[in-house]
């Protein structure tokens, strides 16, 4: 009795294209060889069989000579259903000289639909030679034996929960950082940057090249705001290059440190300031100097605010956020008698 490819998938007789692909692509996983160092050969057995099931079952043609002969009919042991010529993919029909037209069924080699499936050229690429999933496996012209070519890394990128595609995979996304000082952020600038990567010409060689990616800094741009320069990775066989993606990270200030759109300022005082008055003279970020007088008490939690003297407002760069002023009130450590006397006299009611 010839093998039940739908038992062999865990599918009804019913499936579907997508309950096929899914079936595949989880056995397929489970089952493949570099998956199973300790159970080799009969991952490679269980591998092989997988991957006939669905090369069957996901074709109408051989599909149907399966559901109507079984395997046997399916290899070449009773005639298939009326037909006008020649098969797909390893099926072929042809001519006995003693008999019926007879459908003959040839399994593709394992390795070369695993690869095909998930559209991976890695490692997997130009895989073929030996019997399904057998002995060792090919990568460009060179064979690999013994232990997995790609480890269990390579299996653990495939999530259970990933879609399905055939076609070329996205490689993931490159970051970087791109430090700014607050100058920068504050009235915009034009950064260069020199990138190397690799390239394909119409050959598939593989060249290397330099290019300089130009980045115009906006005005109130923030801290982890993304520019992003599609399909700038390097190019491979079967993958759509990454995305390089430059991260905005703001150098530390000697002056200013930023709240937002705010800016704020932190200015020691003494205690005797504090209580007569201050001026405070800043210069801005884009070289203005500022006078602040101050003639209130300046008390440990006050905070003078100067309107509009922060930070661009990137959607709205007329208008600005606001520069906080801070004070660090310096106390004394000690006072005479005739000091604290003479405090008591002024600060009594």
């Amino acid at each position: 009795m010839g093998a039940d490819y739908y038992k062999v998938l865990q599918v009804d007789r019913n499936a579907n294209d997508d309950d096929l692909k899914k079936a595949y692509r989880k056995l397929a996983m489970k089952w493949h060889p570099d998956k199973n160092p300790n159970n080799k050969k009969d991952a490679e057995a269980k591998f092989k069989q997988i991957s006939e099931a669905y090369e069957v079952l996901s074709d109408p043609q051989k599909r149907a000579v399966y559901d109507q002969y079984g395997e046997e009919g399916l290899k070449g042991q009773m005639p298939p259903p009326p037909s006008d010529g020649g098969g797909p993919g390893g099926a072929t029909f042809f001519q006995t000289g003693d008999g019926p037209n007879v459908f003959r069924f040839n399994p593709r080699n394992a390795d070369e639909i695993f690869s095909e499936f998930f559209g991976f050229s890695g490692p997997f690429g130009g895989m073929g030679g030996g019997g399904g999933g057998g002995g060792g496996m090919r990568s460009g012209g060179t064979r690999f034996s013994g232990g997995s070519m790609f480890g269990d890394d390579m299996f653990s990128s495939f999530g259970e929960s990933r879609p399905m595609n055939s076609g070329p995979r996205k490689a993931a996304p490159i970051e970087q950082k791109l430090p700014c000082s607050l100058e920068e952020l504050y009235k915009g600038a034009t950064k260069r940057m020199k990138i190397s990567r690799e390239i394909s010409d119409s050959s598939g060689k593989t060249l290397p090249v330099e290019e300089i990616l130009t980045i115009d800094i906006k005005p109130g741009w923030k801290k982890g705001t993304k520019i992003t320069f599609p399909e700038k990775g390097n190019e491979q066989p079967n993958v759509i290059p990454a995305d390089l993606i430059f991260i905005i990270d703001e150098k530390p200030h000697s002056v200013y440190t930023r709240d937002g759109n705010d800016l704020v300022y932190t200015q020691k005082i003494s205690l005797a300031e504090a209580l007569t008055g201050y001026t405070v003279h800043l210069t801005t970020l884009d070289g203005r100097n500022l006078t602040i007088p101050i003639n209130s008490v300046i008390h440990p939690n006050y905070e003078e605010v100067v309107p509009r003297e922060g930070m661009p407002i990137p959607k709205e760069p007329s208008r600005r956020g606001n520069l906080r002023i801070k004070f660090n009130v310096k106390f004394p450590t000690r006072l005479t008698a005739e000091q604290k006397s003479g405090i008591k006299k002024l600060l009594s009611p």
